[in-house]
């Protein structure tokens, strides 16, 4: 991996093995201009924010196919200080666009991400323009206005939170509205191709991982392949160590699991005793239960060794899993015959 670091402080180092050193200048359309006669880059030129009043008018923005990626790509650094990038953490984590990507992907996030600096009236986002940039709140009040006939309408109010200009830059497609700041803030800014790569190419990637995964999934063979790739779409990698819990038991059932790899055991406390009374391997999935039922966790899970699940939340599940309920409901009854066998007796379950 090579690497230089240029004027106002960017660096740029490239993803391949085989890829070239190459810079990252935020306004995309100088990418030939930059380049020598040899088709080396030159670094004469470093990244240079590009204002809203300069921007042209939508021509619409070259297409993305993550299929058509070979991957051997560069990566823009931005150097920050601890402070910046645990305040640029706390900020990215907190946008739902980033709550799938793992933790490689958020450190390239926060890495690409620069600080920009705006002033109160300062036209961020001008509706009709090409989208160039993706930006993240960190300070300041900012409008979105919608043009109408009887001039410029607001439609909402960022306070000092939030993030604005995604939709532009994922279907490809002119900015809908304008983002005006109100007051003087500061925003945490993703050119064009950056945030592309990194959100779209990740999207990509994890469906064809939990696609091929989930076809192998008892519970959802029956399904069409349109209705998996929904699931796949809506799956959280969460990962465990060994011994820690991944659910308590008599805690709000919030999710299901589906085990990606390691082996869980299901624990269960009757009367002051806790016994073991099934192991979750990987293709399996457990959490279920509670859900179908709206009660607490029946049962503890935990690692029993390192392991990686597939977290589906409660709102998707109940929006994509519909089918599966017969199947759901009769695990339970194969879940009490489970507890007979380990207790001795008839136990009564709310949930899994």
């Amino acid at each position: 991996m090579g690497g230089k670091l240029g004027k106002n402080n960017t660096y740029i180092v490239s993803g391949g093995q085989h890829g070239s050193v190459q810079s990252s200048r935020m306004e995309e359309d100088d990418d030939e201009d930059r380049r020598d006669s040899d088709g080396s880059v030159n670094f004469s030129d470093e990244p240079v924010y590009n204002s809203s009043a300069n921007r042209r008018k939508s021509v619409f923005a070259e297409a993305y196919n993550p299929e058509e990626d070979d991957g051997d790509d560069t990566k823009v650094i931005h150097p920050k200080t601890d402070e910046q990038r645990a305040r640029l953490q706390e900020r990215v984590q907190s946008c739902l666009l980033f709550r799938t990507l793992d933790a490689q992907q958020l450190t390239e996030v926060i890495d690409a991400m620069f600080e920009h600096k705006v002033k109160a009236e300062e036209m961020v986002i001008r509706q009709g323009d090409d989208g160039d940039y993706f930006y993240v709140i960190e300070t300041g009040v900012y409008s979105a206005l919608i043009n109408t006939d009887a001039g410029p309408q607001k439609v909402y109010t960022y306070e000092n939170e939030g993030n604005f200009g995604e939709l532009a830059l994922l279907y490809n497609m002119p900015r809908a509205a304008s983002i005006k700041a109100e007051t003087a803030g500061s925003l945490w800014a993703m050119d064009r191709q950056t945030f592309r790569k990194i959100v779209l190419k990740s999207a990509f990637q994890k469906r064809k991982m939990y696609e091929s995964f989930l076809e192998n999934v008892s519970l959802l063979k029956h399904l069409e392949k349109y209705e998996r790739e929904n699931i796949a779409d809506a799956l959280i990698s969460q990962a465990y160590q060994t011994g820690q819990k991944v659910v308590n038991q008599g805690d709000r059932a919030n999710g299901m699991y589906f085990v990606e790899s390691g082996t869980l055991v299901v624990l269960k406390g009757i009367d002051g005793d806790e016994k073991e009374v099934n192991e979750i391997r990987q293709g399996e999935y457990f959490g279920e239960l509670g859900l179908v039922n709206h009660m607490p966790r029946a049962a503890t899970v935990a690692a029993r060794d390192d392991v990686r699940v597939a977290f589906l939340d409660v709102t998707a599940f109940e929006r994509l899993l519909g089918p599966c309920m017969d199947i759901m409901k009769r695990n339970m009854e194969e879940y009490e015959e489970q507890l007979v066998k380990v207790f001795g007796s008839k136990a009564t379950i709310s949930g899994n």
